[in-house]
């Protein structure tokens, strides 16, 4: 069993590092939101062992990495609360060690690997930093179809992260010397690897980040339909995750896509009103896709008519 130690050391990290996804994991059942605290900081402490690695080599920070993965998988006792809760965790909801082990790859890409050269590369990234992540989310949570959800809870997962992506433009090139930013969709618009890392903002980097903005919002939308397919007790929750993330889309269009200068971020104040919102809504259809449609930022003002200006891209762009 899980003890309060464990519980309160890992709510704390998620309390402190991801504010967005801790309004929404708040609304989910004790059943679910307990675990999630759990999985939250495991996800955190490989995290921080490439986002801030301190003095550490990369040759240190890939082996902390594999003795997290050790420890996660049970093969190592365990290094403090986080790490000791999660083990539980993953055997009582029936986690994959695939799925860890899938995670803890893509951390350990990012000891190295500062750039991406399509979109496939991207995606196969994400599969382990944010489409694992998405379904551990869906084994705590059960179901009477998971197999449906899945496919599903990956690209809301997927999602989430190319919306983090393209908020963090700033704050990913300036503090790690890493662009998530397809380098094909750039070429397409006449921009550089070094223009972003003098922090240049042009029309053509606008153009850029409003392709990308689509993609995630292809992904949102076909995360969102999946919902249905969660448990009751879980669907409002995690509708609210996926407005909460994509109204960061809303504030990068606010600043005209100028998140070279910038970092918008989501005030308490505007949080608290998409959840009053989400929740009015919610209680009126209880359909998340009708919901979602109404209340995010997705789609707003950024669909080109069919002919015009440059197509959308596709998965493997």
């Amino acid at each position: 069993m899980v003890t309060e130690r464990q519980l309160s050391t890992s709510k704390t990290i998620q309390r402190q590092t991801g504010r967005t996804f801790y309004v929404a994991t708040r609304l989910l059942p004790e059943r679910v939101r307990h675990p999630t605290y759990v999985l939250y900081g495991f996800f955190r402490v490989c995290d921080d062992v490439v986002d801030h690695p301190g003095e550490a080599t990369p040759t240190e920070q890939r082996e902390r990495l594999a003795a997290l993965q050790a420890q996660a998988l049970g093969e190592q006792p365990a290094d403090g609360p986080v790490l000791s809760a999660f083990r539980e965790v993953a055997d009582r909801h029936g986690i994959a060690d695939a799925e860890v082990e899938t995670f803890v790859a893509a951390m350990a890409t990012d000891v190295d690997k500062r750039r991406y050269a399509d979109y496939a590369e991207l995606e196969a990234y994400m599969d382990g930093s944010a489409a694992a992540v998405g379904r551990m989310m869906l084994a705590v949570m059960g179901g009477d179809d998971p197999e449906r959800a899945r496919p599903h809870a990956t690209a809301l997962g997927e999602a989430f992260q190319l919306t983090n992506f393209l908020r963090d433009v700033r704050e990913d090139v300036v503090d790690r010397d890493r662009i998530y930013l397809p380098a094909t969709t750039l070429a397409r618009h006449g921009v550089t690897h070094d223009q972003i890392i003098r922090l240049e903002f042009s029309e053509g980097f606008a153009a850029a980040m409003r392709e990308e903005l689509r993609r995630a919002e292809t992904l949102y939308r076909e995360g969102v339909a999946g919902i249905r397919y969660l448990p009751e007790d879980c669907q409002f929750a995690v509708l609210l995750a996926a407005v909460l993330y994509a109204e960061h889309h809303r504030l990068i269009r606010a600043v005209d896509y100028d998140v070279l200068s910038t970092t918008p971020e989501l005030g308490t104040l505007r949080k608290l009103r998409l959840v009053a919102r989400t929740w009015w809504e919610w209680r009126r259809t209880r359909d998340p896709e009708t919901v979602f449609r109404r209340v995010s930022a997705v789609g707003e003002g950024d669909r080109a008519p069919a002919g015009a200006g440059t197509p959308a891209p596709t998965q493997s762009d």
